[in-house]
């Protein structure tokens, strides 16, 4: 039960992509890769998603986001001081830092990772991962139980400092447990987001807890524009996110990253570390506010308001709000998911008692010199624009796909 990434042996539900004829250099024109060597160097959407740019303005500072996956791992060159402490719902020996497969490790590096030793930068690396460990399927058949324990998580996620849940993992099942546990995150003001799967070239099935109304559906686009063919299209997409060709630890050895698709895994981590920037931008905006702001600038040529099978909103620019202001916050108390009045709004959170980091936080400043300078360019939000149009066009006619894998190996 874990979305999961690129070369997976294993089975973990993940989120997928759409085909669109057009590439990324389009969307964003004079757009630089990352200079950065080794793993970051595969890091396509960095650049192309202006986060050298956004890093300037907001690294997503004061907010925590609670990565509710096979446990992460404080110790990587990436992750040390990122990683607050967390809950571990499985029962089985070790605890939150001990990720028995390394998707988990993965997803917080993708969220608030610095980049330090050649590792993967993180789209908001100012950020801080509050850790919950659950069971996937295989490791839930190695201790001999059939009991999920993904609500449990969730509620425990919801009870922590996070302001932000991400889940890049995913059940075929729908389950009362699951469906109050999302309820009760909403009420006590947290923005869920969760991964599509990566099966739309086969079953297609809606896959929990991205299907439950209140959790915000992230499918995965490619770095030439284009909705990943296994993404998951079974009316539960909210929103398109990088994912294909996203690296990320090979297994739990921690030896070494690989290469690969992350699949809706990567896309809804890449999507909450968005979210993040825009919240740590506008500090007193509820959960749905800035849910309504990133829904408001993803980039589409369809109305407003309107969902695509494929794509949900759009492709989320999180650029649009840090650099140019745009999107309406809308109402704080009206969930653009459900259109219902929520309850509990969350503010910005600081450090409490019960989160203290593990170890000290590494100085953020020395972060932002070593990240790579990029072009910006006003066009690109037209450009980008364009381009999911003809996705939308074309989206009957694209493959869409994706994997169940229980974790997919980070690539």
């Amino acid at each position: 039960m874990t979305a999961g990434m690129g070369r997976a042996r294993r089975r973990v539900r993940v989120l997928g992509a759409l085909a669109v004829a057009a590439s990324w250099s389009v969307l964003f024109v004079g757009a630089a890769q990352p200079a950065a060597a080794d793993t970051q160097s595969k890091q396509w959407y960095l650049a192309l998603m202006q986060a050298e740019d956004m890093w300037k303005v907001t690294t997503g500072e004061g907010v925590k986001v609670a990565v509710v996956d096979t446990g992460v791992n404080p110790s990587t060159p990436s992750l040390r001081g990122q990683v607050l402490r967390g809950v571990d719902v499985t029962g089985a020996p070790g605890d939150e830092t001990d990720d028995y497969h390394g998707h988990g490790t993965t997803m917080a590096e993708l969220i608030a990772g610095t980049g330090k030793g050649g590792g993967l930068k993180g789209l908001a690396p100012g950020a801080e991962i509050i850790p919950v460990r659950m069971s996937d399927v295989d490791f839930m058949a190695k201790r001999n139980t059939v009991i999920g324990d993904m609500p449990k998580a969730i509620r425990a996620a919801a009870d922590s400092d996070a302001l932000i849940i991400n889940v890049s993992m995913g059940s075929d099942l729908h389950s009362r447990e699951g469906r109050e546990a999302v309820k009760y995150a909403q009420s006590k003001g947290k923005l869920v987001i969760a991964a599509v799967g990566n099966e739309g070239h086969e079953r297609n099935w809606q896959q929990y807890p991205a299907a439950y109304p209140e959790v915000v559906g992230v499918a995965s686009a490619d770095r030439d524009g284009k909705v990943s063919f296994y993404s998951q299209h079974a009316g539960t997409v909210d929103v398109a996110s990088p994912g294909s060709d996203v690296p990320g630890w090979c297994d739990n050895s921690f030896k070494s990253y690989c290469g690969g698709d992350g699949g809706t895994s990567s896309a809804s981590a890449i999507a909450s570390a968005s979210a993040a920037l825009v919240w740590s931008l506008h500090p007193d905006w509820t959960a749905n506010q800035v849910l309504n702001v990133l829904f408001d600038t993803a980039a589409r040529d369809w109305k407003d308001g309107k969902r695509s099978k494929y794509l949900g909103h759009g492709l989320i620019r999180p650029s649009m709000n840090v650099l140019k202001d745009k999107g309406a916050p809308g109402a704080p108390d009206i969930s653009p998911l459900t259109k219902e009045k929520t309850t509990g709004p969350a503010k910005s959170s600081e450090p409490s008692s019960s989160t203290s980091p593990q170890p000290a936080k590494n100085g953020a400043e020395g972060e932002k010199a070593a990240a790579v300078k990029e072009s910006n360019s006003s066009d690109n939000g037209n450009q980008l624009g364009l381009i999911l149009g003809v996705v939308a066009a074309v989206a009957v006619l694209g493959g869409v796909a994706y994997a169940v894998v229980r974790r997919r190996k980070a690539a």
